[in-house]
């Protein structure tokens, strides 16, 4: 089933990623408090690409909060999202889509009340590692643009090529809204080398969608296999989490039980 946005439903959902005062907390079967669900974006995206999964959660109980990845550097995006989730209390579930699941293994170390791990399409460094080098594993190099900016080079996936790399199988029109709209990174997302492993201490789930053009669906599992994730695989491209946010929603609710 294709997933359409309007484009009043996408300003309603990213005012709300933005701003996302949680809802309250209802109680787990267990009696305890639901965890709140953070949700961190990729490059490419921002946290309105969390929408249709945000309403789901929401409408299950879910406190959530999606954290705008400023897509500087790992080191600075790992920095800026720790001062968020240090100011959310109780339990938490992070959620990372693509380059977001690097943001939130750095993160979760460097804050208390981390449950479990949730990576949708995302990276899965070791200490040391860059995301270049993990994307170089890929066999197909992302078609990018690259813009000299006051805080060195930015990059975005060209836009004529967007749909097929990024979105293929979403509908024409709101592939071609993502390409126009998408943030660019700059190239210290994938220069700066990971200094930690929250994966090594926190349960983790992940879901690879095996259309993949963006992060090769081989190179997934690779990341998956030596993080111990427990996996699911489903038919979709690197934007599943618009195009199957029923599956994206079911694992991350797995992973918060």
């Amino acid at each position: 089933m294709r997933f359409r946005f309007s484009r009043l439903a996408v300003a309603g959902v990213a005012a709300l990623a933005l701003f996302a005062a949680s809802a309250p907390a209802t109680a787990t079967a267990t009696g305890g408090p639901k965890p709140t669900i953070v949700l961190v974006h990729g490059a490419w995206a921002d946290s309105s690409s969390w929408a249709p999964v945000i309403e789901r959660l929401r409408r299950d109980g879910y406190p959530v909060r999606a954290i705008a990845d400023p897509l500087q550097g790992l080191t600075s995006d790992t920095a800026y999202v720790t001062s968020y989730l240090s100011t959310i209390d109780g339990p938490k579930v992070l959620v990372g889509h693509s380059y977001g699941g690097a943001v939130i293994t750095n993160a979760a170390t460097k804050v208390t009340g981390v449950k479990s791990l949730v990576y949708i399409a995302g990276f899965i460094p070791v200490a040391g590692e860059t995301i270049g080098e993990l994307a170089a594993k890929s066999s197909t190099p992302l078609p990018l643009i690259a813009t000299q900016v006051p805080a060195g080079t930015e990059v975005v996936i060209d836009p004529a090529q967007f749909p097929a790399a990024f979105a293929g199988d979403l509908d024409r029109t709101t592939a071609a809204d993502l390409a126009t709209t998408q943030r660019p990174a700059n190239t210290k997302a994938v220069t700066d080398a990971s200094v930690a492993e929250g994966f090594r201490t926190i349960p983790s789930w992940a879901l690879i969608p095996r259309q993949d053009r963006a992060i090769s669906p081989d190179v997934q599992r690779f990341m998956t296999g030596r993080a111990g994730a427990r996996t699911t695989e489903v038919d979709g491209s690197h934007a599943v989490l618009l195009s199957r946010p029923d599956v994206v929603t079911k694992l991350i609710e797995q992973a918060a039980r």
